[in-house]
């Protein structure tokens, strides 16, 4: 039977297409979308989520809107990189709903109608997440597991060594690894490898709607990755470890997270077992090579 997932993200250009892959992917039976800031400002992101939804003729799926600021720091400017409204580039129509109720409703009702544990995907700050275990200690209790996109082992892309989601509210995330859930970091260590090139992407866009949007989305996200040979997908990396879970290889450790002023966001991946503590997620240290091959099939089964 296919994985029950709800995706929390925070609509940009990697997590549309995390969303397509989703869609796409019999493994997996994707039950709701929620949404964060940290790309672009809430109701941009949550729109996106619809506009994404409505391209791919799945108006059935439920969204809402959470979290438009950290839990404890100050509100951050949205990451580079996705143009003003978090998905810039494309031409899409303005969403055909609004998003209904909030976002660590819709996660609990999700989970507690689900007759299967369903599995929590954020690709965005963890601020909702971190509200929904406290609000809904219950349900969480009844997730199968949490698959993240966020953190690094040694470097980050907002700081020498914090990556953005992280970054953005690191008390969420604390919270988070603290939560004695099931968790899995999947992080720019591999993220950084799964790149979708630029033939690729080209090769897409005469599949058909999806495969276009998908093309149209690397189009203005490459701006971000003018030297590199394609785009990170980084937010699908999560999405593709549900769907397979032999795509990544996985390190059980512990993991802190640094809430302090100059290490703000900074995951502590102790790896090799220094601190002694016990392990608390698991983390992403390799990714099977050709992901941009597999992800280019995904997509285009959506015509």
């Amino acid at each position: 039977m296919p994985i029950p997932i709800v995706l929390d993200c925070d609509v940009g250009h990697d997590d549309a297409i995390a969303i397509l892959l989703a869609l796409s992917s019999s493994e997996v039976e994707l039950r709701a979308v929620t949404a964060v800031a940290g790309n672009a400002p809430l109701h941009h992101t949550a729109a996106n989520a619809i506009r994404v939804l409505d391209h791919a003729g799945r108006q059935d799926i439920p969204v809402a809107a959470g979290a438009d600021r950290p839990l404890v720091q100050e509100s951050l400017a949205p990451s580079g990189g996705h143009g003003a409204t978090g998905l810039g580039g494309p031409e899409l129509p303005p969403p055909s709903r609004r998003p209904e109720g909030h976002a660590i409703d819709l996660i609990a009702d999700a989970v507690l109608a689900s007759d299967q544990p369903v599995t929590l995907v954020p690709t965005g700050p963890l601020t909702n997440v971190a509200l929904f275990l406290a609000r809904h200690p219950d349900a969480a209790a009844r997730l199968d597991r949490i698959v993240l996109m966020g953190g690094c082992t040694g470097f980050g892309n907002v700081t020498p060594n914090a990556e953005f989601n992280i970054w953005a509210d690191p008390d969420a995330a604390r919270r988070v690894f603290a939560s004695g859930l099931d968790v899995t970091m999947v992080g720019l260590d591999v993220t950084h490898q799964a790149l979708l090139t630029f033939a690729e992407a080209e090769a897409l866009r005469g599949t058909g709607r999806a495969g276009r949007l998908v093309a149209e989305l690397v189009d203005f996200y490459a701006r971000s990755h003018r030297d590199w040979e394609g785009t990170p997908i980084h937010d699908a990396v999560a999405v593709a470890h549900v769907v397979d879970p032999g795509l990544l290889t996985l390190t059980a450790c512990n993991v802190e997270v640094d809430c302090g002023p100059v290490c703000r966001g900074r995951t502590i991946c102790d790896l090799h077992g220094t601190t002694g503590r016990p392990a608390n997620a698991r983390v992403a240290t390799g990714i099977r090579p050709g992901f941009g091959a597999w992800l280019s099939e995904r997509i285009a089964r959506l015509g």
